[in-house]
């Protein structure tokens, strides 16, 4: 079944010497990955050691008459990321040639061959040709490897474009293209903040070594029948050990040797209980989070020894088992005593407590709007509201400030999210000192310091602001409806279904899709199919056409009148905008729907938007 398997890194994947080419068959599904896939690999590759795990992949060796062809089967997200972040750096290494040495410029040359294959040609007059085909084909829905194929082309890789574009800009590949840029820049200038004496072609090319010392497992298989059996049995059998079950085995096995080990396994579960026994990703930031944010008192018990912070710096994912194996052999019970009492907190802070109080709400839509970096600091105040003389006003307050925060972080990703950890590390150091109303003044003065601008919040507002962050657009939408809310006319926003999701979902007035339907061709552009198209590029994902329906799937594509008045099959339910919403109420009036009344709504919406979430 298993023809080969290798654990190579990135660079001997895409080997110089090699001439396998990858291919992602056309029957894959599109590349899905959005920010937070991007950035998770991003960090974690640069973050790390050089030589960091990145997963597996499957595929099949099918040949071809020139070379290997290995068509992947699984790992198609990693190899299209990786590629696109390569790509990117080279870019960047590009314009900085001038500045190289003749090593770096080898270098610069090496990556262009990673990503495109050089092979000798000749034309039809015998005259010798040079040529650099891409390393991998993407698969061909919404215009993937047409879109990956331009980039390459664009920036000097390989020597011919598959085709002329239209709308690239609007697609997923050149979205993610600029946001490694984005990414990249971020990473020279916070290098170079800390060792200032470094080029940009040095830091540069450290990035370009960490991802292509990487590590990948790869299985080869005879057959596609081979590569799906292997895929179905690599994902539903054996599960590998996690960090909090190194972290309990370490635990379990300190508190047998002082007969303490069936005492210790239930506090342990009572803990994860707390924090929510069925999802390992928030019981993991649990762990990491209580670390960061009494990490100056779990250090002082070593302030003897020659480090500031003897456990760890700080708590990620791969420094989370040392920081707490140390913590084990120290003092086992303690750290597990004071686990439970902080997860207790950690799950009024989560909503996974049956305890109410005044800020109950408000941590719901501190949820609802991603907001759980700041739990390092709500964790750390509430566990010592009394001390800091915090009243239940005083923290509503205060989690209230940090929801203006985020929603306006989450609008225009300023600050970083890399730096959201230390921000509210930051914070807590300041504000340990001081009391009541003065110390939630301090968080403000600081979240406003590092927060966006109000032109640049109101900008990306105006923009494709469904395109670039759904989740965060729906919460505003659905806070401004709540304003409008009565008990009379409550409608829960953010009830789920039996497949945990959300029943009411965002709807585009004028429809998402490429192929718009004729009747709307004729209104929104006059029966232009071409202008019709840039009016859907530019417009469709802004606010002014988004609303909010239970019945996203029953509109779908329907005329504007029809969406506007449509009624479920009994006559009794209104499934279209005239279903009572405040957002539907600038909408279900007008006779027609068009980009001018696009912008006016969107207009409405920023004012009110700006209102509600102004410093």
């Amino acid at each position: 079944m298993i023809k080969q398997l290798a654990h190579s890194a990135v660079s001997d994947i895409f080997s110089l010497n090699s001439g396998v080419v990858y291919r992602i068959p056309k029957y894959q599904r599109e590349y899905t990955w959005g920010i937070k896939d991007w950035e998770a690999l991003f960090n974690d590759v640069t973050e790390n050691d050089f030589g960091y795990f990145l997963g597996s992949y499957i595929c099949v060796n099918s040949g071809s008459i020139n070379g290997t062809t290995l068509e992947v089967i699984d790992g198609q997200q990693r190899f299209t990321t990786i590629m696109l972040l390569l790509t990117a750096l080279y870019e960047k290494l590009s314009v900085l040639k001038e500045q190289m040495d003749e090593d770096e410029k080898t270098s610069l040359n090496n990556l262009r061959n990673r990503l495109a294959n050089k092979k000798q040609t000749y034309t039809s007059d015998g005259t010798k040709k040079t040529e650099h085909i891409q390393r991998l084909t993407l698969q061909k829905q919404n215009m993937n490897d047409e879109d990956f194929s331009f980039v390459l082309f664009d920036k000097g890789i390989i020597t011919e474009q598959k085709a002329q574009l239209k709308h690239f800009g609007n697609r997923r590949i050149s979205k993610a293209y600029k946001y490694f840029g984005k990414l990249i820049d971020e990473k020279v200038a916070e290098f170079k903040e800390e060792n200032p004496n470094i080029s940009d072609v040095g830091v540069l090319f450290n990035i370009v070594e960490k991802f292509e010392r990487a590590i990948m497992v790869g299985i080869e298989v005879d057959t596609n029948k081979d590569a799906y059996m292997l895929f179905e049995s690599l994902n539903h059998r054996g599960v590998p050990l996690s960090a909090l079950d190194l972290i309990k085995n370490s635990l379990i096995a300190t508190a047998e040797g002082k007969a303490d080990a069936d005492n210790s396994y239930e506090i342990w579960k009572q803990i994860l209980f707390n924090v929510g026994q069925d999802d390992y990703s928030v019981q993991e930031r649990f762990f990491r989070q209580y670390y960061n944010s009494f990490r100056e008192e779990l250090n002082a018990p070593y302030k003897s020894t020659d480090k500031k912070y003897y456990l760890g710096y700080l708590a990620t994912r791969t420094t989370l088992l040392d920081i707490y194996e140390k913590m084990i052999k120290s003092d086992y019970k303690s750290l597990i005593n004071d686990l439970l009492q902080k997860s207790k907190i950690y799950a009024l802070i989560t909503n996974n407590s049956d305890e109410e109080c005044v800020y109950t709400s408000s941590l719901a839509d501190l949820e609802r709007i991603s907001g759980a970096p700041s739990y390092i600091l709500l964790l750390y105040v509430i566990s010592n509201k009394d001390k800091l003389n915090l009243s239940p006003e005083n923290l509503d307050e205060l989690i209230k400030m940090l929801i203006t925060f985020f929603v306006r972080r989450n609008v225009t990703d300023v600050p970083n999210t890399r730096k959201l950890t230390q921000l509210f590390i930051d914070i807590i150091s300041e504000v340990k000192v001081l009391q009541g109303a003065e110390l939630v003044s301090t968080v403000r003065e600081k979240l406003i310091s590092v927060s966006a601008s109000d032109e640049a919040f109101e900008s990306k507002m105006r923009g494709p602001i469904y395109d670039e962050n759904p989740e965060a657009t729906r919460f505003i939408l659905c806070s401004i409806e709540a304003q409008h809310q009565t008990k009379e006319i409550y409608t829960d926003l953010w009830s789920r279904d039996n497949q945990n999701k959300y029943v009411w979902t965002i709807e585009h007035i004028f429809p998402e899709g490429e192929n718009i339907p004729n009747a709307w061709v004729e209104m929104i552009a006059g029966g232009n199919k071409d202008l019709a198209k840039q009016y859907l590029a530019h417009y469709v994902h802004t606010l002014g056409n988004l609303t909010i329906t239970g019945y996203n799937q029953n509109l779908s594509n329907m005329p504007f009148e029809q969406k506007k008045d449509r009624k479920s099959k009994d006559k009794r339910k209104d499934m279209g905008y005239r279903n009572g919403l405040y957002l539907n109420q600038s909408v279900v009036n007008e006779d027609s729907w068009t980009i001018d009344k696009i912008k006016a709504r969107t207009d409405m919406l920023v004012q009110t938007l700006k209102d509600m979430y102004r410093w």
